[in-house]
């Protein structure tokens, strides 16, 4: 659990770029509830680190720019009773996270005209609709 946080194939986030923050959880957890610090925080700076490339870095911080606080991420984790469970729920989320921040941007659309086929065929369901809603009618 300790160590490196792999993001995706060469992104790996090392460890001494990791906060972690410990307090009380709030919900569930009997006797000991009062008295463990089970939630976790995982912040990570994105402005500031050295993982990630000048590309990868630019596009993470445009995309993340809302969740960021003075370029800091900072993800939460308090639905399980134990600490360690909490903190492994924090990192695959900050990796989850992190993964489609750098993920390169899909492809463009390329646009497409309906087929000459598709076409007629919707045209002619429409005068064969119109047509029957014309015989419905009482007019004379």
């Amino acid at each position: 659990m300790p160590g490196p946080l792999h993001v995706r194939g060469s992104v790996v986030i090392p460890e001494a770029e990791l906060g972690w923050r410990f307090s009380r959880s709030s919900g569930p957890g009997g006797q000991g509830v009062n008295t463990t610090d089970s939630r976790v925080e995982l912040s990570f700076d994105v402005a500031a680190t050295t993982a990630l490339g000048p590309a990868l870095k630019a596009r993470a911080l445009e995309r993340l720019a809302p969740r960021l606080v003075d370029g800091v991420i900072t993800v939460t984790a308090s639905e399980f009773r134990s600490q360690l469970r909490n903190r492994e729920a924090a990192e695959l989320r900050l990796a989850g996270i992190l993964r489609d921040a750098v993920a390169p941007p899909p492809k463009k659309r390329r646009p497409t005209k309906p087929s000459r086929g598709s076409v007629e065929r919707r045209l002619a369901a429409k005068r064969q609709r119109s047509e029957v809603k014309r015989l419905r009618r009482g007019d004379d």
